[in-house]
């Protein structure tokens, strides 16, 4: 992927736990959005020790240095591109002090840079497809809020959304015909990582083929999954559905195991 750097134009506390920075500046130069709703770009922030400058190549950083000054690699869907003033939003979970992008975010100021490369991309809602489901917390919300403003006027789009409380919710618009519910846990946990995958199961599916978006809290999603699979009759091809985090787990642990834990959950049902 093709190497950008950003100058913070601004930074919006949007709720307690999610901060929107915005990026822009001649770094962005070449950039392309792709058509996908959930592009991503793998953000880059080097230690505070780090004896380089702002402005790096992360590969050149591997190869020069040693490993603890190595800059820490965090993907971020993109919550939108403006093409016209070549500026790039992306938005943070903030989480304390816990991570190192959230720290990140919390802290940035206009003037700081980013280094990212990208853009990936994956998923886009089915134009072909009768309705659409979207599940998700806090972490997919940038997927889902870029994918609910591209649907078609109309279309039927069904959106369950986890988060710690009303004011940790953000607004969400669409051309589509919207059934948005938000659930909110209250501190057990695990009552509240049955929030998600029990709204599914209590959902009146709407008549026709779906098309599912499902994506946040590992074992979250592996339930909602496998009850899609098993329960509702889709497919692997009617969804995307990947584990972004772990619950009890810091990110460096949960990037140790994502893929022997994605293996299992498609061993599930396969």
């Amino acid at each position: 992927m093709a190497v950008f750097h950003g100058i913070v134009q601004s930074r919006e506390q949007l709720t307690p736990a999610l901060v929107r920075v915005v990026l822009g500046g001649p770094g962005l130069d070449g950039f392309v959005m792709p058509e996908e709703t959930d592009a991503y770009v793998n953000v880059a922030i080097p230690p505070a020790e780090a004896p380089y400058g702002p402005v790096f190549d992360p590969a050149d950083v591997r190869e020069t240095y040693p490993q603890e000054l190595w800059p820490v690699r965090r993907r971020y869907t993109v919550r939108s591109w403006d093409a016209t003033h070549r500026t790039i939003t992306l938005d943070f979970v903030v989480h304390g002090d816990s991570g190192v992008a959230g720290p990140w975010a919390a802290n940035v100021a206009p003037g700081d840079v980013l280094v990212f490369q990208g853009p990936g991309s994956g998923y886009h809602p089915d134009p072909e497809a009768d309705w659409h489901l979207m599940v998700g917390d806090e972490s997919a919300l940038p997927a889902i809020a870029a994918s609910l403003e591209s649907m078609a006027s109309g279309a039927t789009v069904v959106v369950r959304l986890v988060c710690d409380g009303p004011d940790h919710e953000v607004p969400l618009s669409s051309p589509g015909n919207l059934d948005l519910q938000w659930l909110h846990r209250g501190g057990d946990v695990d009552k509240d990582g049955a929030l998600l995958a029990d709204s599914v199961v209590a959902l009146d599916f709407p008549a026709g083929r779906v098309h599912a978006f499902v994506h946040g809290e590992a074992q979250e999603i592996r339930l909602i999954r496998r009850h899609l699979l098993t329960e509702r009759g889709l497919t692997r091809r009617d969804m995307s559905c990947s584990p972004y985090w772990r619950r009890s787990m810091s990110d460096e642990a949960w990037r140790r195991v994502k893929g022997e834990f994605v293996a299992a959950m498609e061993a599930d049902v396969a």
